[in-house]
């Protein structure tokens, strides 16, 4: 058996991994972003210091009536497996993984540029794969490319355009117009309330905003040097985080006459927005009973002539484990362990 101590710890997590797969997150907040240099890097007599090296303007450049073509994929997951024998009293308890991947292949085209580089794009949405799960069980399961799925409402979304504009610094500042859009898809199915989701302006702006870009009056940059930003999540039952995410101009890659600028990012934890943490506390204080490891990474790589981006990601993994070992008399039982892990993903990929 489990001595009392240890059935106190086994409920309380057992509880926790429950309300984790039932719980949603927050959908992160972008803070202020800020510039720096990286420290000096040992330089060889025949290498050019970095400080003499031109810089190199890290933007998003656009041309009106140009088009392209991208594929954007999200996707936000929560899991809880178990590993041991549980007792008779927990038998009950299942893992499972809940969450949703979407993956939106958009056509955008530039309509008009003003003097600031800002651009009004139209974006007509020409693929979409959803795939929502909880605790395992397909929730909605809908694919463009599928006989069919064209009867579902999410269908309707295919060829339907939004109007938002964006900034050099791969910022949405505007949702223009949306309406016709909304309008196609309305209606009082899941699926309708999911398509209209996917057309709310916080979640377009989440789709087209370029995190990994700095702000438009530090944008000239020489490799190595860095800039950052903040970002935050709620993990529900097991509290909230903010992290410092910083990017690094890592190299300029020469591919078929293009000069590609690779950018990495590296995420620690932040102590910004700490009194919202602070009153957060207690929602997160069943987390001290678990050991914690997280990784948060990503990657930009940027057409500095074309000011395209070809190909980014970011991706959060934070997993929390606690193990609780059984006492028998004169029976050797293995550990119950409990894992629970949470992933954030977002990537843009340049098709055309």
């Amino acid at each position: 058996m489990i001595t009392s101590n240890k059935i106190s710890s086994f409920v309380a997590g057992a509880v926790i991994c429950t309300l984790l797969l039932k719980a949603g997150c927050v959908h992160p907040t972008e803070e202020t972003a800020k510039t720096k240099v990286a420290p000096e890097e040992t330089i060889t007599s025949k290498a050019e210091p970095e400080e003499q090296k031109p810089t190199v303007q890290l933007a998003l450049k656009f041309t009106p009536q140009d088009s392209t073509t991208y594929k954007v994929t999200t996707e936000a997951q929560k899991s809880v497996k178990w590993e041991g024998s549980l007792p008779s009293k927990a038998a009950g308890l299942t893992g499972g993984h809940t969450g949703r991947r979407i993956e939106m292949t958009l056509i955008q085209r530039i309509q008009s540029v003003d003097d600031k580089g800002n651009a009004i794009a139209e974006i007509t949405i020409k693929e979409l794969k959803f795939l929502a799960k909880e605790k395992d069980y397909i929730t909605l399961d809908f694919d463009s490319s599928r006989e069919k799925d064209q009867d579902s409402p999410l269908a309707r979304l295919i060829g339907q355009s939004y109007i938002i504009e964006i900034t050099p610094a791969g910022q949405v500042s505007n949702v223009i117009d949306v309406s016709q859009a909304q309008s196609a898809v309305k209606g009082i199915s899941q699926a309708h309330k999911t398509a209209l989701t996917l057309l709310s302006a916080n979640v377009i702006k989440e789709r087209h905003t370029i995190s990994a870009l700095p702000l438009s009056d530090k944008n000239e940059l020489r490799k190595g040097e860095d800039w950052s930003s903040t970002k935050f999540y709620n993990f529900g039952m097991m509290g909230s985080k903010s992290y410092e995410r910083i990017y690094t101009l890592k190299e300029i890659e020469e591919t078929d006459n293009r000069r590609i600028a690779v950018v990495e990012m590296n995420a620690v934890p932040s102590t910004e927005r700490a009194k919202e943490l602070y009153k957060e506390q207690a929602t997160g204080v069943f987390s001290k009973l678990f050991d914690n490891t997280e990784t948060y990474t990503g990657q930009l790589k940027l057409d500095l002539a074309a000011g395209k981006v070809e190909d980014y990601f970011e991706k959060l993994q934070s997993e929390w484990v606690i193990a609780l070992t059984p006492t028998g008399q004169g029976e050797d039982k293995e550990p119950i362990v409990s894992i629970m892990t949470a992933t954030h993903l977002y990537s843009m990929e340049k098709l055309d």
